[in-house]
């Protein structure tokens, strides 16, 4: 008894093996010839290893190699199935069997059946699926047995213990049909997957299409604004250039959106040069104003006393990340209130803090900030602030959120002085 169920989970584990490996198969499906290949080896050796180890049952033997022929012939194909068959011959002639001929006679009769299942067979349903394999498994097994015995004589050997031979074919039924469903199952699991994978990478696409014309429109916002102010009657000469100085550099900054927005996929160290940092708060400033009297918001600036500080990174880049921060700032602040910038030596590094008197943040908004699609407002994508840490890191700076509900939220952020 021990040893008959010893042969039993031996062939059972022998036939679900290639399962172990179709996941992996599965991801190559779309390259046809290397797909069938794969399929053909592990369904031949799963085939030739249940021919290798037969079962003993009260005296008759036999095994299972029309599981892994029905099956690997439905999902590899007419060429599969056809180089399975094959395989049975030529190992088959190799152990020195007799009869060769009148087994491969046999055997003809359940290749026509494969043909015309494999014709119906991948647009089933799972149900289906099941039904036509367990049906081909057992006609593979029935056919050939009937016709080979027949044809050597021994017709009656397929009487003998019936009730122990229709066990094998029961429990052969149940093995190839919790099979299929196994694989259908897979099948199923990995088009869902690529459906989840898919809706993803459509959804990055949007977030990231909207978020690049929610920056666009940033610079684009502050020329509208300054443009306002050319039409002042009592602009002098000196701000009118600085004004116009101030459009071009924005319109400049808009060619470098996409490019900044293509660095979180693939960085690049851009153009490395000294930034005074007055100059750039100064900047910064000059630009928030214009955003900022949108929403009623007022600009402190409180520059640093002490000598002038340097620091090396990309313009383009740096101003960017400090726009993004401090529109974000800005927004934070619905009814009006203040956004003070200030400048200051901090050991080695030149500190620069922008505090807003907004609403302010809880401690899990804080830890999730910057985080790629995560953001604070009803309507956003949050990659702008994504893009704002990733530049500010790569200019070896730190960054420092301190945030009290209702008290407002200071980013402060750290640059090496060069």
């Amino acid at each position: 008894m021990l040893d008959y169920f010893k042969d039993f989970i031996l062939n059972i584990f022998i036939i679900f093996t290639p399962l172990v490996m179709y996941p992996y198969i599965y991801k190559i499906k779309e390259r046809n010839l290397l797909y069938s290949f794969l399929i053909y080896i592990l369904f031949a050796i799963a085939i030739v290893l249940t021919m290798s180890f037969p079962v003993t049952l009260n005296g008759i033997t036999y095994d299972f190699r029309s599981i892994p022929l029905a099956v690997g012939s439905l999902y590899g194909g007419l060429s599969v199935s056809g180089l399975l068959y094959l395989t049975i011959v030529v190992y088959r002639f190799l152990n020195e069997s007799p009869h060769d001929w009148v087994y491969i006679f046999s055997l003809i009769l359940s290749f026509v059946l494969v043909m015309l299942s494999l014709r119906i067979f991948d647009g089933m349903k799972t149900i289906c699926k099941i039904g036509v394999a367990v049906c081909l498994s057992l006609l593979i097994k029935f056919l050939t047995l009937t016709v080979y015995f027949t044809w050597i004589g021994q017709f009656g050997i397929l009487f003998i213990k019936p009730w122990t031979i229709l066990q094998t074919y029961i429990l052969q039924a149940v093995i190839v049909a919790f099979y299929v469903y196994l694989i259908e199952s897979l099948n199923k699991y990995f088009y869902m997957q690529e459906e989840v994978i898919k809706s993803e990478k459509m959804k990055i696409i949007s977030d990231m299409a909207a978020s690049v014309a929610h920056e666009i429109r940033n610079p684009l916002t502050a020329v509208r604004g300054f443009i306002h102010l050319f039409g002042s009657d009592h602009l002098d000469h000196e701000k009118k250039t600085m004004y116009q100085q101030i459009c071009f550099e924005e319109l400049d900054r808009t060619e470098h959106i996409i490019t900044d927005y293509l660095a979180l996929a693939q960085p690049d160290p851009g153009i490395t040069e000294e930034l005074h940092i007055q100059d750039e708060l100064l900047y910064l400033s000059n630009v928030l104003t214009t955003y900022g009297n949108y929403n009623q918001i007022k600009i402190h600036v409180i520059p640093a006393q002490e000598r002038p500080f340097y620091i090396t990174g990309d313009r383009y880049k740096f101003r960017q990340a400090l726009l993004n921060i401090g529109k974000h700032a800005i927004e934070a602040m619905q009814e009006g209130g203040m956004l003070t910038l200030q400048v200051c030596p901090w050991n080695d590094y030149v500190k620069i803090s922008m505090r807003d008197t907004g609403g302010g943040m809880t401690a899990e908004q804080i830890r999730r900030l910057g985080t790629p699609y995560y953001c604070t407002k009803e309507k956003g994508t949050g990659l702008e602030m994504t893009v704002a840490f990733n530049m500010i890191k790569k200019m070896n700076g730190k960054i420092d959120i301190r945030s009290k509900m209702g008290k407002g939220t200071e980013f402060v952020l750290l640059f090496p002085i060069t």
